[in-house]
């Protein structure tokens, strides 16, 4: 019997293919992951900060404020920390387009939740947003970025 035996050879070969089927599946974010990590942080400052009317993000989140402020609060939190989270420790493609879609719609929600707080139905001017809601928008969009870059750089399947 020979040293190198048939079936041991194609079972390595398919043990090998297995790992790099798996190894295609998952990203690598380097650097890219203290961006994300550092915009995740700056949405956590940002609901400690007044809002609109001097109301925190985190008011907003436990039901005070109504309108559009108030779900682009909640999507800050689940598309700007949690799921960045989840998409960095398990590092996976499809959970990194996710995320870009995602921060799409919440960058889309959090510039809409700016102009509704700046829009009144009379002539005069509404309150403004607040340094915390101006805050979130620009941290998700910066992610919106990171997301859309990352995800894009997956390599073609062999």
């Amino acid at each position: 019997m020979s040293e190198h035996d048939p079936d041991d050879l194609a079972g390595l070969r398919e043990e090998i293919d297995d790992v790099g089927r798996s190894a295609a599946r998952r990203f690598d974010p380097g650097t890219g992951a203290l961006t994300i990590a550092i915009a995740s942080l700056a949405i956590l400052v940002s609901l400690i900060l007044p809002w609109t009317d001097d109301i925190q993000g985190l008011s907003l989140l436990f039901g005070q404020g109504e309108g559009l402020p108030e779900l682009f609060a909640y999507a800050a939190v689940l598309v700007g920390v949690l799921l960045p989270a989840a998409t960095l420790a398990l590092r996976r493609w499809t959970l990194a387009w996710v995320c870009a879609l995602t921060s799409f719609a919440a960058s889309v929600a959090g510039v809409l939740s700016i102009w509704t707080t700046q829009t009144t139905t009379g002539h005069h001017p509404g309150p403004g947003p607040g340094a915390g809601l101006v805050l979130a928008v620009v941290a998700i969009v910066v992610l919106l970025v990171k997301w859309v870059k990352l995800a894009a750089s997956r390599p073609p399947m062999q």
